[in-house]
This record gives structure tokens, C-alpha cells and sequence, in this order.
């Protein structure tokens, strides 16, 4: 995880190189611990979930203290799980690892626990392409997220965009209920900035 990653002013994420977006998913609350800018180390906020070939970025229409996106990469994701209960919203809960900075102990760094709430609007269109699209990158990459919490580290997150998607994309069930926008084209960036990793700052791509 990386907590508030970079965006344009429109709130669309800053793409890595060689990075797909396959959907966005508005009017979806979120919910994340062990977060030191949020109060209380909680966030709990409503706002815009974008996935990619890559990761899963929640963007929130409002900030939370000084906390404002996330940034989970999918091979950092494990323990994921579609709720279905009686007397509330469908959900999907997970963990997520931390993106250490090289230089950084693991040990100073915790696992997050999230949950995705979807309260406006069906998800059959949204929780297949997850599910569908954490398998992938996860069968291959290689990668079997087991506890996770001693792999993930070691893991470059950004090895998920050899992952195909296009396919997967063209041939997704869309639930006439569900508000999810999927990306048959690649959103328009606002400028041509690009990030090659986690930590560092985006640069010009050309």
C-alpha cells in the first residue's frame, strides 16, 4: 500500500509505465486502519475506486484529515473476500501490505485491513473484474499470497503489469445495476507524466 499516491488535479491516479486501467467505480464507501494522517488512524470515506493491471486506487470525494487516496498494489492484496450479509450492503473486505521504501525496516511497517462498501448501485460488474483480475496477476506473476505478510515485500508491485487484461476487459459481464465505468480506451491523461516506482517522483514520459 501506499497512502496518498500521486493524482491529477481531475482524480484520476498518475499512471506507472505500462499501466492499464480496466474500470472505475464511483459512490463506494471505503474503509482502511493503521492510517497516521486520518483521526484516530481510521479512514472511513466515501469516494472513487479505480483498478488496473496494477493496483487499486481509492480516491475520496473528501479528505480525511490529511488523508485523501490509497494505493493498493494487487500482489500486495491477500485474504480478499466478497460479503453478501442479511442487513447490509455487499462489501469487499482484504488485506493489503505496505510498500516499504528500500532504505525503511518492515518491521516499522503494518498490514492494513480495508473493506470496499458498495451502498449505491449493484456489483456484479465490479467484484467479477477484481476477483478475476487479483487471480491473474497473481497466477502470472508467479505469485501465491500466502500469509503474504513475509512475500509480498519482496515483491516489485509494479511485476503486475505484464499481466494481461485486454481480453479480460472486452469479455466482462456488465450488471445493468452497476455504475462501474469500465476503460475500453485508456483515460486521456492531463500531461504525460508517468511514474517508474512507488517512492519516486513522476516524470515526463515521451
Amino acid at each position: 500500500m501506499a497512502e496518498n499516491p500521486q493524482l491529477f488535479g481531475n482524480g484520476m491516479p498518475v499512471p506507472f509505465y505500462g499501466e492499464m486501467f480496466v474500470l472505475a467505480r464511483d459512490g463506494v464507501e471505503f474503509h482502511v486502519d493503521k492510517i497516521p494522517s486520518a483521526p484516530g488512524g481510521h479512514a472511513k470515506t466515501k469516494g472513487t475506486i479505480y483498478l488496473s493491471n496494477i493496483r487499486m486506487v481509492f480516491v475520496a470525494s473528501k479528505p480525511v484529515g490529511n488523508f485523501f487516496a490509497f494505493d493498493m498494489p494487487l500482489l500486495y492484496v491477500h485474504g480478499e473476500k466478497f460479503n453478501q450479509p442479511i442487513f447490509h450492503c455487499n462489501n469487499i473486505s482484504g488485506f493489503v501490505e505496505p510498500v516499504v521504501p528500500e532504505n525503511q525496516n518492515r518491521a516499522l511497517y503494518s498490514t492494513h485491513t480495508f473493506k470496499i462498501l458498495f451502498k449505491e448501485g449493484g456489483c456484479g460488474t465490479f467484484v467479477p473484474l477484481f476477483l478475476n483480475l487479483v487471480a491473474s496477476v497473481r497466477r502470472y506473476n508467479q505469485f501465491e499470497a500466502q500469509s503474504a505478510a513475509s512475500m509480498a515485500p519482496r515483491v516489485d508491485p509494479l511485476q503486475a503489469v505484464q499481466t494481461p487484461v485486454d481480453d479480460m476487459m472486452r469479455h466482462a459481464y456488465v450488471d445493468p445495476n452497476d455504475p462501474t465505468k469500465i476503460f475500453l480506451q485508456q483515460p486521456a491523461p492531463e500531461s504525460q507524466l508517468r511514474r517508474r516506482n512507488y517512492h519516486g517522483p513522476a516524470d515526463n514520459a515521451y
